[in-house]
């Protein structure tokens, strides 16, 4: 049978570890811990390792990674009294477990109240700025102004803000048809400006065109007519040097175009054979002097 000593000395070491395993706890790398009493904050640890607390004290342990905080989706009125549903989101983390218990208690707490502050916030940067703002580079700028907004205010629960995002921009359905609308009704009037700077464009181009036409005709036409009355002149002066040469043979070639010209036509006349028109059809020779 055991003596008494060795029965003492094994409720001492089993007591002993007991209080020893109570005293004792690991901070994993990827967490960070808060020594509580009597639910109490004493004091952080933020080390990596094995530490130690006192038996009626308990751990509590926080992320040290960065956790995402999602709020939910909502409405926002723009500066052009446009409404857009904004989805956004920001990332953070714990620095200071302390700060953070006190502020927020618990990471489910935080995602609450600092989610209503981000779209709080996003609401008063928004109703600054326009549709168009929220589609071009823009973007990047009125992001940071409501990260730098928010970083202050992180920094109360003990936490660092690390990025914000506004991740969609959805126009809702009635605002989608009435932005349609308005850009169908721009299409189509820039439509109609075209097509009337077309017409317009086109009109122009047939004056100048018709225009033209009539400078070349006319300019023809002088032409022609110079042509002709050189044309004539030069004929005249050869019918004078013949007429000169040989008076009656012209007056018998002048004949021959009379007739030609009268008769060309079938034209019916009534006159007196021996009128003077008919004088060489009346002589039944030739002149003898020709």
């Amino acid at each position: 049978m055991a003596s008494p000593k060795l029965i003492i000395a094994a409720v001492v070491l089993v007591v002993v570890a007991i209080v020893g395993s109570m005293c004792v706890f690991t901070v994993r790398q990827d967490k960070q811990a808060l020594v509580l009493q009597f639910g109490n904050p004493v004091h952080a640890i933020s080390e990596p390792g094995l530490h130690f607390k006192l038996p009626i004290q308990n751990v509590e342990y926080y992320e040290r990674r960065i956790l995402d905080l999602d709020p939910p989706v909502q409405q926002v009125l723009l500066s052009d009294q446009k409404r857009v549903n904004i989805d956004s989101f920001a990332r953070w983390k714990i620095v200071d477990p302390l700060q953070f218990r006190k502020r927020a208690l618990n990471v489910d707490q935080f995602v609450q109240i600092f989610g209503q502050r981000l779209n709080s916030v996003i609401r008063g940067e928004l109703a600054q700025s326009p549709l168009i703002a929220l589609l071009t580079d823009n973007r990047a700028r009125i992001m940071e102004k409501i990260q730098a907004a928010l970083i202050e205010p992180a920094k109360d629960f003990g936490v660092q803000l690390i990025d914000v995002r506004i991740g969609r921009t959805d126009l809702p359905k009635e605002t989608s048809q009435a932005v349609y609308n308005r850009m169908q009704s721009a299409r189509i009037a820039e439509a109609s400006q075209l097509r009337a700077e077309g017409e317009e464009i086109k009109s122009k181009t047939q004056a100048d065109a018709e225009r033209e036409k009539v400078i070349l005709l006319a300019e023809a036409r002088r032409q022609s007519e110079t042509l002709r009355g050189e044309g004539d002149a030069e004929r005249n002066k050869i019918l004078g040097a013949a007429y000169n040469k040989d008076a009656k043979f012209f007056e018998f070639y002048r004949s021959l175009q009379a007739y030609r010209e009268a008769f060309a036509n079938g034209s019916t006349m009534v006159l007196s054979p021996s009128s003077e028109f008919f004088k060489y059809f009346n002589q039944s020779e030739p002149d003898a002097s020709r």
